[in-house]
């Protein structure tokens, strides 16, 4: 069966930047499973499975654009510490949650804590980078009819 929308797919990957530093990767775990073209993976990543079967293998370049944006100078600034008030062990490289004053989440990563403040950044810890991806379809299958409804593999 070949990939097309709607369809249950695992697959193995390996993400890459292009030095060859692993990045993430399923390798000797689990493969990924996802429902296709309802917009689970980076769409060019989704373009470049069309089609494929069980036992292809894709490689792809994906560019900052076409993958998680370029860096956005913006979605980092320092913030006063009392933003974090009630939140303990702060440290560099923690990932939280913040609402912005509309209720909206925005992930963050603390990038530093200075004497000053603290900086935050909002981007991606992938934008602005280039990645490869090595795919391995391990298999293909129909969605069910209540999978279709749900919009996610049950």
């Amino acid at each position: 069966m070949k990939i097309k929308k709607d369809c249950i797919v695992a697959i193995h990957f390996t993400l890459s930047n292009p030095d060859g530093e692993k990045l993430d990767t399923t390798e000797g775990g689990e493969a990924s499973n996802y429902m296709h073209g309802v917009g689970n993976l980076l769409p060019i990543v989704e373009s470049a499975l069309e089609g494929k079967q069980a036992g292809d293998k894709v490689q792809i370049t994906v560019q900052p654009e076409d993958g998680f944006g370029e860096t956005k100078p913006e979605l980092t600034r320092m913030i006063p510490p009392s933003t974090f008030e009630g939140v303990r062990n702060l440290q560099p490289g923690m990932r939280l949650d913040a609402k912005d004053p509309d209720g909206h989440v925005q992930p963050i990563i603390i990038e530093a804590i200075t004497k000053d403040g603290i900086i935050i950044n909002g981007n991606h810890p992938l934008a602005g980078q280039v990645l490869k991806f090595d795919i391995s379809v391990e298999s293909v299958r129909e969605a069910t009819e209540e999978e279709i409804a749900h919009g996610h593999i049950h």
